[in-house]
C-alpha cells in the first residue's frame, strides 16, 4: 500500500486516519438545510455518494436523512442546534448535534406510525447502528453512528 509522503497530498476520499468536520449553527438561519448541504459536501469529498446514474444511494442518503432528523429535533425541541460534527473513519460515520437544552431526547411511545409527528427518533433508531445523548455543560449532544459503505459501494 502506498502511503503519501509528507509533501504529497492524499488521494481523494477519506484520509487514512479519518476526518472530522464541524459546522457552527448557533444563531444561523436555515439550519437543517445548511447541515444537509455541509454533510452532502463531506460525503462527496469522502466518496460516499454514488456516481450519477450508477450505484445505490444507501448509506449516503441514510446519513443525510439522519442529519436532517437530528437538526430538526434540535430546532423543534431544544431552541435550535449549536453545532454539527461529522467524524468519519474507514469503519463508521459518527454524527453529533449539540444544542443548549439539558433535556435528553426519548422516542415518543407508543409509536403510532399513522399519527403526524413524533417519528424522528424512531427513524434514528431504525437507520443508525447506535445512537444516544450525552449531557454537556451547555446542554447536550445527540449522536449516532452508521457503518461506512463497503469498498466498492457508494464510492467512486
Amino acid at each position: 500500500m502506498d502511503v503519501p509522503s509528507a509533501g504529497t497530498p492524499e488521494p481523494p476520499g477519506l484520509p487514512t486516519h479519518g476526518q472530522r468536520r464541524r459546522l457552527h449553527l448557533a444563531g444561523t438561519r436555515g439550519q437543517v438545510a445548511r447541515g444537509r448541504d455541509f454533510t452532502r459536501q463531506a460525503l462527496a469529498d469522502w466518496h460516499w455518494l454514488p456516481e450519477r446514474g450508477r450505484g445505490e444511494p444507501g448509506a449516503a442518503e441514510d446519513a443525510l436523512l439522519l442529519v436532517s432528523e437530528l437538526l430538526a429535533n434540535a430546532c423543534l425541541h431544544a431552541g435550535g442546534p449549536h453545532g454539527l460534527l461529522l467524524d468519519a473513519s474507514a469503519e463508521r460515520l459518527r454524527i453529533e448535534v449539540t444544542d443548549g437544552s439539558g433535556t435528553l431526547p426519548s422516542p415518543r411511545l407508543p409509536h403510532e406510525p399513522g399519527r403526524p409527528g413524533g417519528h424522528g427518533l424512531h427513524v434514528v433508531q431504525r437507520l443508525s447502528d447506535r445512537w444516544g445523548a450525552t449531557p454537556t455543560a451547555e446542554g447536550k449532544t445527540v449522536w449516532l453512528e452508521i457503518a461506512a459503505p463497503k469498498a466498492g459501494h457508494n464510492r467512486t
